[in-house]
């Protein structure tokens, strides 16, 4: 199987990878507990292999619960877009491959 283009994001390199990127980026908040989380990976997988125009994330929150308490994530998976290092879009729960690049398409 290829790589993944997905980035595991850390307390380390959230700033970077995310609030500085240059691309918008799609981060999804997960946790390893999360059946719905386990369900939409393989999605968030897709969308990173198909649109080179975003960055796609994910963050377990368990492991960076300060950025999950900083964006006010209360449920997982919640993915959010962010673009020039501010949300700009936000996805509760577990949502097909369309409505998430729905909702950074108008991003782009």
């Amino acid at each position: 199987m290829a790589s993944s283009k997905v980035i595991e994001v850390t307390k380390d390199n959230f700033e970077s990878e995310v609030l500085q990127s240059d691309k918008p980026v799609l981060l999804d908040f997960s946790a390893t507990w999360c059946g719905p989380c386990k369900m939409l990976a393989p999605i968030i997988e897709n969308v990173a292999s198909k649109h080179d125009g975003v960055k796609v994330a994910k963050l377990d929150i368990d492991q960076v619960p300060d950025v999950a308490n900083k964006y006010r994530v209360q449920s997982v998976p919640t993915v959010l877009v962010f673009k020039g290092g501010k949300e700009v879009a936000r996805q509760v729960g577990l949502v097909p491959e369309a409505k998430l690049v729905d909702l950074f398409r108008s991003h782009l």
